[in-house]
């Protein structure tokens, strides 16, 4: 399971805008029936949405959704140009809500990508826009990532700003993200509101009906009004602690659940430090392929070439930290050629704490997609195996295509099996065995802007269940004298803490091995999220359990009695 740095500045420092282009539109073209639009973001976005084959059209005069029986609907020709970002990023919230899309922040296609967007516009909506160039692109990824973070604030704006609140809930999906893209460009971009409000205009009358169109220009000239006047609706926060909850949530735009999870856990102080995080603007590392035989010094040398701002890691030699400029290195072909990888600072710390050393033999439980395995595969010399265990074939394979372009392959055996049925039949014992499991991704919210909404607070007691199984599994391979490495994601106690307080009263035969000696020691606390702020300023939210008592920040070490 992948993580994402964050930035080496101040916590709570201003928010950067990163120049990283979108991934692209993926799957089935989205018919967007009729749906009521809700207050709450939480239940909104479980509605269902039909996926035809393809929506067949008619350039000059009509749109028939395929299979949905409905009439035409005539493109208005209007001779109004609507801006492209406006009309992909509609596309894509309505994908990513609905169609189970991913809110990727990082589109490693390179050139081209806009006209798959603008493709998907046309197919979907009926109509097209002038050619995205990467500036447009730029601003997709913005206003979609932004957007979706701030989903459950803006829906709390336009509800008030409503006639009433059946006017919110009766809208169209698509008149909903439309508003919501205005709403985010003026209240949180400082976009001039006469601009935001004139191409809103636009996409809602093209896209829908002239009526739509009526309806988004009343809102926002009513919005941009408050705007001036510095009298936005303002969210209530008093009352009991239930009604504080509803407040802060709607306040900071996360599901009511977290808010007061995160308040039982850490205290109301550090639950608005922490969605405050989660709303700032995410940065990325890269890691030299020194299977390659490449470094640090290397990557930087491109990246200087490039044109690149970046620092190197102030706790991985082989790691660079990028604010902007990602998009460079990926047309340029760093990635594709394996000169370097994405990977977060956290990640590569769990690499530190397995300690790779030649001629061992390592089993990574949960493999795919194959970060941690290409690092410690890296770091083998070419003596030893890492052995990729993961449930998902196709992301083995991209496993393997990776560890070939890295030239690590020769060091890494893949197995495509369920952990729990594979550790039951097992006739090797490793050396090292890492369980980088499945969990909530609490932790890394600030890069998954969608998954925040994902989540329900049914998914944490599966989710516990589901570790116990791979903890007690991932023990079995574990030879006498070995170690086993558990990472998560996530900031939550029930799935790091507690997780290892159970194994260990299941498995007497473990026990802790601190991990002060791999990590820098303001990674270690003796308390649960002592000084957390601090070691997220400089890495990420992983979490490394130090014991039963003294938990860090996201692994847990346990050595195997001989």
């Amino acid at each position: 399971m992948e993580l994402w740095n964050f930035p080496a500045c101040s916590f709570f420092s201003d928010h950067h805008t990163h120049t990283i282009m979108p991934s692209l539109l993926s799957g089935r073209i989205l018919h967007f029936p009729k749906l009521s639009a809700t207050a709450s973001s939480e239940s909104y976005s479980s509605k269902q949405v039909k996926f035809p084959k393809k929506i067949s059209q008619n350039s000059a005069t009509s749109v028939r959704p395929a299979d949905s029986g409905s009439p035409l609907r005539k493109t208005h020709r209007l001779n109004l140009e609507v801006s492209p970002h406006r009309a992909v990023s509609a596309v894509r919230l309505m994908r990513i809500e609905f169609g189970g899309a991913f809110a990727d922040l990082l589109n490693e296609q390179g050139k081209g990508s806009g006209d798959n967007e603008m493709g998907y516009v046309e197919r979907t909506l009926g109509f097209h826009t002038r050619d995205l160039d990467d500036r447009d692109l730029r601003l997709v990824t913005e206003v979609v990532g932004g957007t979706i973070r701030w989903r459950r604030y803006l829906d709390h704006l336009i509800l008030s700003l409503c006639h009433d609140e059946r006017t919110f809930r009766s809208m169209e999906p698509l008149l909903v993200q439309i508003l919501r893209i205005g709403f985010y460009e003026i209240t949180k971009l400082d976009m001039p509101p006469y601009a935001v409000v004139d191409e809103s205009v636009r996409l809602a009358k093209v896209a829908l009906r002239p009526g739509a169109g009526n309806l988004v220009n009343g809102i926002l000239r009513k919005l941009a009004v408050l705007k001036e006047s510095d009298s936005l609706p303002a969210v209530e926060v008093d009352g009991d602690d239930r009604q504080q909850a509803r407040g802060l949530a709607t306040l900071y735009s996360h599901p009511v659940w977290m808010v007061r999870r995160w308040t039982k856990y850490f205290g109301q102080d550090t639950a608005i430090k922490l969605m405050t995080w989660n709303n700032s603007y995410p940065s990325f590392s890269l890691r030299a392929n020194t299977g390659k035989g490449l470094t640090g010094a290397d990557l930087v040398s491109r990246l200087k070439m490039l044109k690149v701002p970046h620092e190197p890691s102030l706790y991985l030699d082989d790691f660079v930290r990028l604010k902007t400029g990602m998009q460079n290195v990926i047309q340029a072909g760093l990635l594709k050629e394996g000169f370097c990888a994405v990977q977060d600072e956290s990640a590569g710390l769990v690499v530190s704490i397995v300690d790779p050393q030649p001629g061992e033999n390592i089993i990574d439980c949960c493999a795919a997609p194959g970060g941690k395995t290409l690092f410690m595969a890296s770091r083998l010399n070419g003596q030893g195996k890492i052995f990729a265990v993961d449930i998902n074939e196709g992301r083995l394979r991209i496993l393997r295509e990776t560890a070939k372009l890295h030239q690590v392959i020769d060091v890494i055996s893949t197995i495509h099996s369920d952990l729990r049925t594979f550790s039951t039949d097992k006739v090797v014992e490793w050396d090292k065995v890492l369980l980088d499991a499945p969990c909530s991704g609490l932790g890394v919210l600030s890069k998954r802007a969608d998954l925040r909404w994902n989540r329900r607070l049914e998914d944490m007691e599966q989710l516990k269940h589901l570790q116990d199984e791979l903890l007690d599994s991932a023990s079995r391979l574990v030879k006498p004298g070995g170690v086993l490495i558990y990472s998560t994601c996530s900031i939550d106690p029930e799935e790091n803490e507690e997780r290892i307080e159970a194994f260990l009263l299941r498995h007497p035969e473990f026990y802790i091995d601190p991990v002060n000696k791999y990590v820098a020691e303001n990674f270690v606390t003796n308390r649960v999220f002592t000084n957390f702020y601090m070691r997220v300023q400089t890495v990420s939210c992983h979490i490394f359990l130090r014991s039963v008592i003294q938990s860090l920040i996201c692994n847990s070490v346990f050595r195997f009695e001989s």
